[in-house]
């Protein structure tokens, strides 16, 4: 079913509807990491049309589909009303946006879609993709960001949005890296590189109040994830900012241990059993091949950094101990 009758492939918003009781399984966006961490600057309301759009992306698709969002299912989404007089500027504004996507040997400027169009009258946006940004959003196979539609639906700061996705893009980890202020206000677009605009919440006590926090209490009271920050100093100023972040009934499968040296998760989990001084590799192989001691592990590392659980000397032989681990004492040797 369509709307108007093109040349070109069109997908129908029909799947954007809510779940209904019987299906367990939420609505899942998919991006590339480079976009996750890109730096982009949008409205709450645009924020909203570009998930939406992401969610109805299909390895199958073909160059030139064109993606009809229903007006009336994005309200039944997001509980919010949607007319045209916000919608109209957004989605023109939608066709400027860009993302500036830093990679290892190369940096890209490339505009989010190719084109935008609110239909008057029947209550449809039909949107298209940028060619150029296609690789970053269809048929991801690793190096990807997945998040819930409805939990980024539900938040209302665009901050609290961008550090959603941010925090999901480690949510297997349990951590983010370690931000510089500077990389996380560029991300944000609260930074200009170049300095032609001015920096905004200069003040620590503005960016904590005005955005950290904010989002901070939006993405635990509406969302799948729990996360916290930290705020680190170099000397007496605040240089670098750090989300631990927790998942609410994890819903990962088993990983296979012959193939854990390809996997992400997998790897992050054997720095921390290095770093907790567990060494013996059939403790090892059994917590990284049993999915409730390595959903364990990463919630007790998050405990530990963040001074939930005291363990100064020995947190390794506590972790083990915790979890009835046998040989835990030979094992830190």
């Amino acid at each position: 079913m369509s709307v108007r009758t093109t040349a070109k492939s069109i997908v129908t918003s029909a799947a954007l509807a809510p779940a209904s009781s019987h299906q367990s399984k939420p609505v899942e966006i998919r991006q590339s990491n480079a976009i996750t961490t890109a730096r982009y600057d949008m409205t709450s309301l645009e924020m909203d049309i570009m998930f939406a759009l992401l969610s109805r992306l299909n390895k199958d698709d073909k160059p030139g589909t064109m993606y009809q969002l229903r007006v009336q299912e994005l309200e039944q989404l997001t509980g919010r009303e949607w007319n045209y007089h916000r919608l109209g500027p957004s989605v023109e504004a939608l066709v400027g946006r860009c993302y500036h996507i830093e990679e290892d040997n190369s940096w890209l400027k490339v505009t989010m879609l190719a084109s935008a169009e609110y239909i008057k009258g029947q209550g449809v946006i039909e949107l298209e993709i940028s060619e150029k940004l296609r690789p970053y959003l269809i048929d991801l196979k690793n190096n990807f960001t997945s998040y819930r539609l409805q939990s980024v639906l539900s938040l209302t700061s665009k901050y609290a949005k961008r550090i959603y996705e941010l925090a999901s893009q480690w949510k297997d980890i349990g951590a983010t890296k370690t931000y510089s202020l500077d990389e996380f206000k560029y991300m944000l677009s609260l930074k200009d590189p170049t300095n032609k605009e001015p920096e905004q919440y200069l003040q620590i006590s503005n960016l904590k109040k005005f955005v950290l926090d904010i989002a901070v209490q939006q993405i635990n009271d509406h969302t799948d994830l729990t996360i916290s920050y930290k705020l680190g100093k170099v000397g007496r100023s605040y240089q670098n900012v750090c989300f631990y972040v927790v998942r609410h009934q994890p819903q990962q499968l088993p990983i296979p241990f012959e193939l854990s040296a390809e996997d992400a998760r997998t790897q992050t989990a054997r720095k921390n059993l290095e770093e907790l001084g567990i060494k013996d590799q059939t403790l090892v192989k059994q917590i990284l091949t049993t999915e409730t001691l390595l959903t364990e592990l990463f919630a007790f590392m998050y405990k530990y950094k963040t001074g939930k659980i005291k363990a100064t000397s020995n947190a390794g032989g506590l972790f083990l101990k915790m979890h009835s681990l046998a040989g835990h004492k030979k094992s830190m040797s």
